[in-house]
C-alpha cells in the first residue's frame, strides 16, 4: 500500500515474446531499473548492463520502463523485479509463467481391424506439455469418456488417455478423434478411422411379378443381395424344411420358377457368408389360383436375425412386430382377468359374512333361574330356582 510502482504478471507460450512493464504512478524523476530472478540488472534507465540481446528496450520515460524478451524458454520463468530509487527505495515484482504445448499427439489402437461386437482399446498420448493437458475423445460428433494418467518428467507433463470402445458395423469408417485442451494451443487434435468387419446383411427382392399375386402358371423371379465386410463370397438358395423343386432354376443370386404351382408353396431362403459369419433372409411363397384377387397375410418377405446381436439392424419383418403386439395384448387380458376374479371373490366373502352376522343378532334367554321370577332377593331366587338347595351349592352369583 502506498507504493508508487505498478506492474503485472506475464503468461507467455514458449518461443513467443514476453513484455515486462514497470510503471510509476506519480513520477518524481527517480531512476527505474529492472532485475532478473538472479538479481542481475537487465536495464538501468535506458542502459542494458546484462549481455543478453533477447532483452530489448520498448519504451523508456520518467514514468515507465518497458522491456521485451524474445524467444522465451522455460529457463526464463520466475520473478523479475522493478526498482525505483526513492527514499526509501521501492520494489515490486512480476512473475513470468511459460506455457509449453504438447510436443506430439498420437493415437495408438489395439487392433487395426476389429470385428463387430468386440471391445477395442485406444490410447492417446500428449507428450511434454506444461501444464498438464486435458484429453477429450469423440466418435464422430459424439463425445466419449476416457481414463487419463499423468506422468511428470522434470518440469514437463506427459498425459495418456485410454478409451475402451465396443464397435458395431455402423462404426466402420467413423473417425475417432483425440482433442487436446491446453492454454498454449488451440484446436490441436488427431484422429484414426475405425475399420470394422461384420457378417452379411441379406435382402430378398421380388423382380417378377413386380406387384400383385403369385398365381398358378405364372413365373416368379427373386434376387438376393448381401452386403458385408469383407464382401460375402458364398451365396446360396435353399428351401426351408423341404427339398428344392427340380424345376427351380438358381443362377448366382437369382432364383427363377417359370411355371408356378401349388407344390411350390413354402419358404425359400437365401444364405450369405463371409469370414465373420453367416446370415440369411426368407421369402414365403403362396401360390394362388388363377382367379384369386386378394392376398393373405402369409405371403411375402421375412428376414429373421441369426442371433440376438442382429436385432439392432432392422431385420425383423412386420409380421414379427404384429406377433409381439399380440403377445402384449394377451398379457394385458390375463392381468385383467385375474383382477376381476379377485374382486368377485371379495364381494362374495362380504355377502356371506353379512348374512352370518344378521342371523345371529337378537336377545337370548336361559333356564338357569327358572321358577325364581317371584323371589324377593338374589339369595332367595337361587334357593327357589329349579334344583332347589342343591343348585345353590353348585352355582352362585355375586352382584356388586
Amino acid at each position: 500500500d502506498g507504493q508508487n510502482l505498478v506492474t503485472e504478471d506475464v503468461t507467455v507460450v514458449e518461443g513467443d515474446v514476453a513484455t515486462i512493464s514497470c510503471r510509476v504512478k506519480n513520477s518524481d524523476d527517480s531512476v527505474i531499473q529492472l532485475l532478473n530472478p538472479n538479481r542481475q540488472t537487465i536495464y538501468f534507465r535506458d542502459f542494458r548492463p546484462l549481455k543478453d540481446s533477447r532483452f530489448q528496450l520498448v519504451n523508456f520515460s520518467n514514468s515507465e520502463l518497458r522491456v521485451s524478451l524474445t524467444n522465451v524458454s522455460i529457463s526464463d520463468e520466475g520473478r523479475y523485479f522493478c526498482q525505483l530509487y526513492t527514499d526509501p527505495p521501492q520494489e515490486i515484482y512480476t512473475t513470468i509463467t511459460v506455457l509449453v504445448p504438447p510436443r506430439n499427439l498420437v493415437i495408438d489402437i489395439e487392433k487395426e481391424t476389429a470385428v463387430e461386437g468386440e471391445e477395442i482399446e485406444l490410447n492417446c498420448t500428449a507428450m511434454a506439455s506444461r501444464p498438464a493437458t486435458t484429453i477429450r475423445w469423440f466418435k464422430g460428433n459424439k463425445e466419449l469418456t476416457g481414463k487419463s494418467e499423468v506422468e511428470r518428467w522434470s518440469d514437463m507433463y506427459t498425459v495418456t488417455s485410454q478409451l475402451l470402445l465396443k464397435v458395431g458395423r455402423e462404426d466402420d469408417g467413423v473417425p475417432v478423434i483425440c482433442l487436446v485442451d491446453h492454454p498454449a494451443v488451440k484446436d490441436l487434435q488427431t484422429q484414426r478411422y475405425l475399420e470394422v468387419m461384420y457378417k452379411p446383411q441379406v435382402r430378398v427382392s421380388q423382380n417378377y411379378p413386380l406387384q400383385g399375386l403369385t398365381r398358378e402358371g405364372e413365373p416368379l423371379e427373386l434376387t438376393c443381395t448381401a452386403f458385408g465386410k469383407p464382401q460375402p463370397t458364398d451365396m446360396r438358395w435353399l428351401r426351408v424344411d423341404d427339398e428344392m423343386p427340380q424345376h427351380v432354376v438358381v443362377s448366382g443370386s437369382n432364383l427363377l420358377i417359370s411355371n408356378l404351382n401349388k407344390t411350390d408353396n413354402g419358404t425359400y431362403r437365401c444364405e450369405a457368408s463371409n469370414a465373420v459369419g453367416k446370415s440369411h433372409a426368407d421369402y414365403m411363397l403362396f401360390v394362388y389360383d388363377t382367379t384369386a384377387t386378394t392376398e393373405p397375410a402369409v405371403h411375402g418377405f421375412t428376414q429373421l436375425p441369426n442371433s440376438a446381436e442382429e436385432l439392432d439392424y432392422g431385420d425383423l419383418s412386420d409380421s414379427r412386430a404384429g406377433e409381439e403386439g399380440a403377445i402384449r395384448s394377451v398379457d394385458h387380458a390375463v392381468v385383467g382377468g385375474v383382477v376381476a376374479v379377485v374382486v368377485f371373490a371379495m364381494l362374495c366373502l362380504l355377502i356371506i359374512l353379512g348374512r352370518y352376522f344378521a342371523r345371529h343378532k337378537g336377545t337370548y334367554f336361559t333356564h338357569e333361574a327358572k321358577g325364581a321370577d317371584d323371589a324377593a332377593d338374589a339369595d332367595t331366587a337361587i334357593i327357589n330356582a329349579e334344583g332347589g338347595q342343591n343348585n345353590s351349592e353348585e352355582k352362585k352369583e355375586y352382584f356388586i
